[in-house]
């Protein structure tokens, strides 16, 4: 049968990124106790395809993820897969990403009562000549408050959930806990979110917030002092949206460090 994938291609143009994307998967996610969580991941994965070529072979993208599969419930040794990925389509190059909803169970501050809070995060690696990078991501949400607002307001001020995006890179023989990492943007805004509060829970959550306001400024700022301290991780990306109250436009912060 013929190959057409492997047919010459006289256009001499690389491609850097060619793969397959939103690939509906479980994984298995340890969790910072002993247990592990099962979710539902999307999966994107890529190979760099040689200007010679015509196309790349999409169904041994899938392969690799079966062949991970059939181990047992599929967990994520990202390494292994780039590395096979390379070697079932020739290239020298290659990425995976693997976007899921991480569920941690929270405790209101005074009632005690606990509800779930749902996180975006991502696994990413990249593997490149045969260096290896791995990236952890998530997003949280915070309460900012605005010391300016605060501060000419005889009542009150105006406050606004915000969104923190951290990515952190370290080295594969390490471990970062996601628990940890969302623990540590939790406590740098104005106040912590919560899936479930009754009224004396509220009436904390915005006296916090209030005696605690912050500007985009201060969060960013708080959270790259942990992140630094941290000498595990070895590079690192915090961006903050705030999604302003009184404003027709959004507040913006980003910050990118590395030890190298």
């Amino acid at each position: 049968m013929n190959d057409v994938q492997n047919q010459k291609d006289l256009r001499n143009i690389d491609i850097q990124k060619v793969g397959v994307k939103d690939v509906e998967i479980p994984l298995i996610i340890q969790r910072k106790p002993s247990d592990s969580q099962i979710v539902y991941a999307k999966a994107k994965m890529s190979v760099s395809l040689p200007k010679e070529f015509k196309g790349t072979h999409m169904s041994r993208f899938i392969e690799v993820l079966e062949e991970e599969r059939q181990k047992g419930l599929l967990g994520v040794d990202i390494k292994n897969m780039l590395v096979k990925m390379c070697q079932k389509l020739n290239s020298k190059s290659a990425y995976s990403k693997f976007d899921f909803k991480y569920f941690i169970e929270k405790k209101a501050p005074v009632s005690n009562l606990k509800s779930l809070m749902c996180y975006d995060c991502y696994f990413e690696g990249i593997y490149d000549n045969g260096n290896y990078k791995f990236n952890l991501g998530v997003k949280i949400p915070v309460t900012t408050l605005c010391p300016c607002s605060k501060e000419i307001s005889e009542k009150g001020a105006h406050n606004q959930r915000a969104s923190v995006k951290v990515k952190v890179s370290y080295d594969e023989n390490e471990h970062i806990w996601l628990e940890d990492l969302i623990e540590e943007v939790e406590k740098s805004g104005s106040s912590e979110l919560y899936s479930l509060l009754k009224r004396e829970d509220e009436k904390f959550v915005t006296e916090k917030a209030y005696n605690n306001p912050k500007f985009v400024e201060d969060v960013l700022r708080d959270i790259v002092l942990k992140l630094e301290k941290n000498k595990i991780i070895k590079e690192f990306e915090v961006e903050i949206e705030a999604m302003e109250s009184i404003h027709n436009h959004n507040a913006w912060a980003y910050q990118k460090f590395s030890r190298n």
